[in-house]
């Protein structure tokens, strides 16, 4: 009986010479698709302390209000009154229920009736102007709120 030997002439390499291109292919295409924070905070921000937070599964259905006096270099501008930021300019109580149907609009059809409206109120800030939004966001039928804490160790 013949014994049959195998042919090994065939490379086992792999070719490693496109692989920098493609890592930089990858390196330009998160570059320029990650979104960057493109909204400039106005309102001073003191984030009040809280003991029992949950955190949130899609941030994509949040729509963030910040409410606080202007920042000392606005103040003169804009008074030292506290006011509702909302994507780079102020806005007044009135105009929440605009604001929400816009954020509303922004969403796809499925997702319209889960959307959260985030306060990140200003510790210092009177709870005058908050009822104020709460009730324009009743009118606009938003009444998934949340307020914007940050955890504190210490128990009550």
């Amino acid at each position: 009986m013949s014994k049959f030997k195998k042919k090994t002439s065939a490379s086992q390499d792999i070719p490693t010479s496109a692989l920098p291109d493609i890592i930089f292919m990858l390196l330009f295409f998160f570059m320029v698709t990650t979104v960057m924070r493109d909204e400039e905070l106005l309102v001073q921000q003191r984030i009040p302390e809280a003991t029992q937070l949950k955190k949130l599964e899609k941030k994509s259905l949040v729509s963030y209000m910040f409410v606080g006096s202007p920042k000392p270099e606005k103040q003169t501008e804009f008074g030292s009154e506290p006011k509702i930021q909302v994507n780079d300019r102020f806005i007044t109580p009135d105009e929440v229920i605009l604001f929400v149907n816009k954020e509303r609009d922004k969403l796809d059809e499925a997702e319209r009736d889960q959307m959260f409206v985030a306060l990140k109120v200003d510790k210092e800030t009177k709870m005058g102007i908050v009822v104020d939004i709460q009730q324009q966001l009743k009118e606009a039928n938003a009444l998934k709120l949340m307020y914007s804490a940050s955890r504190s160790d210490r128990a009550l």
